[in-house]
């Protein structure tokens, strides 16, 4: 797979490759992800050019993000999960193997611009082996949300915000989730 190191925007304005790996790079250091948990990533890339969501995808923003999260996955041997917009449900673009590894049932689609998004669509043509989900069953540990896109049915019970100083990618904010254990008992309960 080849991964770029990085990639400004024609015309020099915004890089997004470099926000997206710095709000990743953040999120790592403070919650530590390990080696094959799954990071569920909701993005916008019409929010991301200042534009209403759904309204404006841009296949090269896309392009610089996705390569950002494929490095970053390639770093920690994490596992991604692309969700598309809500015309397929919030479906996700995984590889074949989460899928098994999951236990995860595919669905048939083909995400586009217009029904899925652009980074859905990106994604289902830059993994080895992409395959479309319906729902993550909520095993996903993590999250990060470009664009207000709406990720947290796919996150583990309970999730907690990560709050990040790279909040930003081109205009869209950037939101990061994380999840811990229950907390179980009562009033005599210890943790």
């Amino acid at each position: 797979m080849k991964i770029r190191v990085s990639m400004l925007r024609i015309g020099g304005d915004i890089i997004y490759y470099q926000q997206v790996t710095a709000a990743l790079d953040e999120l790592q250091e403070k919650i530590n992800l390990s080696s094959k948990e799954l990071m569920v990533i909701g993005c916008s890339t019409s929010e991301v050019m200042g534009k209403h969501i759904g309204k404006a995808s841009n296949w090269k923003v896309a392009s610089e993000i996705l390569e950002g999260l494929l490095n970053f996955k390639e770093k920690h041997k994490i596992h991604l999960a692309i969700q598309c917009c809500e015309h397929l449900n919030r479906a996700l673009i995984v590889e074949r193997g989460v899928c098994s590894l999951y236990n995860l049932d595919q669905v048939t689609v083909m995400p586009h611009r217009k029904a899925g998004g652009a980074l859905a669509e990106h994604a289902m043509e830059s993994f080895q082996d992409p395959v479309v989900v319906e729902e993550l069953r909520q095993q996903a540990k993590a999250a990060i949300d470009i664009g207000s896109t709406i990720i947290g049915m796919h996150l583990k019970p309970v999730v907690v915000p990560v709050r990040l100083n790279n909040n930003k990618v081109g205009a869209a904010s950037v939101i990061a989730a994380n999840t811990r254990p229950k907390l179980i008992g009562g009033e005599r309960a210890k943790y």
